[in-house]
């Protein structure tokens, strides 16, 4: 009986929509979303604060590595829309 852990992360491999950055991404979406916090942004723009800057990283990174590195673009695609997603989804997760 195959671990549903492994499988989980046998999964990600195929797809590209995880990967071992993935953790970051959460970590520096609840980083960046107090921060803004403690500046008294709203629950709003704390949100789309760290939206905005998910978006700007990935832009940094793709002047830097380009898609080759996902080994197709739609993984590449998959991976960024992933780590747009979970950044996101903390911040949102810490406003609620």
């Amino acid at each position: 009986m195959k671990n549903p852990l492994a499988t989980f992360v046998s999964w990600q491999n195929e797809s590209g929509a995880l990967d071992g950055w993935t953790s970051y991404h959460i970590a520096a979406g609840a980083f960046l979303c107090k921060i803004f916090q403690w500046l008294d942004w709203s629950d709003l723009w704390c949100v789309l604060g760290v939206f905005i800057i998910g978006v700007l990283w990935e832009v940094f990174e793709w002047f830097v590595e380009g898609w080759r590195p996902y080994g197709s673009k739609k993984k590449w695609v998959v991976n960024t829309a992933s780590d747009l997603f979970v950044e996101t989804a903390m911040a949102w997760w810490m406003v609620l």
